[in-house]
């Protein structure tokens, strides 16, 4: 009502909810159920070389013939999402009726110019593969193949012209499709291809709801070692839970005891102090507001939002299995980023007005643009490039704008809101030891007690915890595989954020034991350095795991990867502060502070 009123005019705001809930809806909102002659659609979608994931254009950007007008084509425009991740469904026109037979029937003809002929040799090299969807499954073929010709002693191009579809039904659904391809032509000028089609009908005993299973590749995702990097990663939060509990425990109860030692005491008291130095010398200044306080309170909130928006999605995909249909995902995390940015508001209004921040609208804002902010210009920069390739990985720009108006009238006044109530909520200020007005220099340590070291170290041990994993995401998202685990995915992202906090909490100590009181931005590096591990993996990954080549796969590749590094690096960052400020404010409530 809040938002309604001072933000939007009513029927504005109804449109906008009511788009953000049917973007969480199924792709399709048929019942799949056919009978009789239905005609079935089947839908041409994208083309591309293999090797390059991300480079897809329209199905007909290869000369393909068609018995139908360009500006008479029927197309399928889904969700927010299925368009970000570039799909373009065209209706192929091919007849198809449920438990119709085909046999050999011809689509179309037409005779290989030059200028059509180099194209497909181009493509056919290049191991262009093409997608097909029939009642929303999908195929996918090769245009052709490299062989040595018949009369050529070298290896010419063959297109494929011929495809046969075999589908499986369970009385009144469609089961399963296959598609295989055959007939191979001689690609050269002059040649005249007659692409004909094949349709065989098969019954099978599948259940509906068990149809998407076929496209799931149990043997790689529930592999023995994805159950061992579980319980490696398990048997680290252990350890580093232990060694927690061992310096609250033990080191930290010695020092308690000193300081509770009787006025008759003082003399060895101070004693002990001059020979020992550490933490609890820099209680004066350890609570003094950090440099930087703007960002770092946008930094904090965008992560404590990142990391609510992670468990959400995934506990939605869990639920909801959204991997089956496309662009689901993707869309569910855009409007549930929206919708949590009252939690990166909350935050960051709290944690900028318990450290007396004065320019607190200053702070709401750049809470409320960051991450969408660079995302948009790395998106921007993406798009642009895929514009000049004539590429679907293009956003057509009024799914741009659905975008912005999602941010500007749902995430900004969430976030505005939660900054407003996190200020009158969230900040009081819990510290327990009073400031001293000057600020007392920092001694010089080693090389190994200084911050940057502190925060190389840091991100070793949450990113051995998540190494696995990476591997299995970044197989399926940038090699055909359709990740379903997140079962998994949760218990590493919950292992992590364990491993972040243990980690981030034992290197605040060593810093504050090296009586360095800036301790602010070394806990949130701590832990966000978790993503330059993730990045040297990524820029591994891309070198020795694919054979992506060209200008616009690699920049789609290390832009995509840059949009989750910098989320890895927030999400982690907030969850090490968090920790470590609580942390922090355990150890000097016992500490005598005047």
């Amino acid at each position: 009502m809040i938002i309604q009123r001072f933000f939007l005019p009513q029927h504005v705001f109804a449109f906008i909810v009511l788009a953000s809930i049917s973007l969480l809806a199924s792709a399709s909102q048929r019942d799949h159920k056919y009978a009789g002659d239905d005609a079935i659609t089947l839908w041409v979608n994208k083309v591309g070389p293999y090797n390059n994931p991300q480079e897809t254009y329209n199905y007909y950007y290869l000369p393909f013939c068609k018995h139908f007008e360009d500006d008479k084509a029927e197309h399928s425009w889904g969700g927010l999402g299925e368009v970000l991740q570039g799909n373009e469904l065209i209706n192929s026109e091919i007849g198809i009726k449920f438990q119709g037979a085909v046999k050999n029937e011809t689509i179309c003809s037409q005779k290989l110019s030059k200028e059509h002929a180099s194209t497909f040799i181009d493509a056919i090299e290049r191991q262009y593969w093409y997608e097909l969807f029939l009642d929303d499954l999908p195929m996918w073929g090769f245009v052709g193949e490299i062989k040595k010709g018949v009369k050529e002693r070298k290896e010419v191009a063959y297109i494929f012209t011929h495809k046969v579809i075999d589908i499986s039904y369970n009385n009144d659904r469609i089961i399963q499709v296959n598609l295989t391809s055959d007939n191979a032509i001689l690609v050269e000028e002059g040649a005249t291809l007659t692409f004909t089609y094949t349709v065989n009908w098969f019954k099978t005993t599948v259940p509906f709801h068990r149809r998407f299973e076929r496209y799931l590749d149990y043997s790689f995702f529930e592999h023995k070692i994805h159950w061992f990097s579980i319980f490696n990663s398990f048997m680290m939060v252990i350890f580093l839970t232990g060694l927690v509990a061992i310096i609250l425990m033990r080191t930290l109860r010695k020092d308690y005891a000193r300081y509770a030692k009787s006025d008759d005491d003082m003399e060895s008291l101070d004693r002990d102090l001059t020979e020992e130095s550490g933490w609890k010398l820099v209680h004066g200044d350890v609570f003094r507001p950090p440099q930087g306080l703007v960002l770092l309170a946008a930094c904090v909130g965008t992560g404590s939002q990142l990391a609510m928006l992670s468990l959400s999605v995934i506990l939605l995909t869990i639920t909801g299995n959204y991997f089956e249909e496309r662009g689901t995902i993707l869309t569910a995390f855009i409007v549930c980023y929206a919708l949590t940015s009252f939690i990166g508001g909350f935050f960051s209004g709290g944690f900028y007005a318990r450290h007396e921040g004065r320019f607190w609208i200053r702070a709401m804002l750049l809470t409320a643009s960051l991450f969408p902010g660079i995302c948009f210009g790395i998106a921007f920069l993406l798009n642009t490039i895929a514009i000049f390739y004539h590429s679907l990985a293009a956003v057509p720009f009024g799914y741009i704008m659905a975008v912005l108006l999602l941010w500007a009238f749902i995430s900004f006044p969430l976030c505005l809101i939660g900054t407003v109530l996190g200020r009158n909520w969230n900040a009081a200020p819990d510290f327990p030891c009073r400031v001293k007005r000057i600020p007392s220099p920092v001694p010089e340590r080693s090389w190994y007690l200084r911050p940057w070291a502190i925060c190389l170290a840091g991100g070793l041990l949450p990113f051995g915890s998540i190494f696995i994993e990476m591997y299995f995401i970044f197989t399926s998202f940038w090699g055909y595989k359709v990740y379903y685990v997140y079962g998994f995915m949760l218990l590493v992202v919950l292992i992590l954020m364990i491993v972040t906090a243990c980690v981030t909490i034992v290197g605040t100590y060593f810093l504050l034991n090296a009586e360095n009181h800036l301790w602010h931005w070394t806990s949130f590096g701590i832990s966000s350095s978790t993503a330059f591990y993730v990045a040297l993996y990524a820029l591994h990954y891309f070198l020795f795991k694919t054979k992506m080549t060209g200008l616009l796969q690699t920049c789609f590749y290390f832009g995509y990867t840059s949009m989750f590094c910098l989320g890895l690096a927030l999400m982690c960052g907030a969850v090490g502060y968090v920790a470590a400020a609580s942390f922090v404010r355990t150890i000097y409530r016992n500490v005598k502070c005047d």
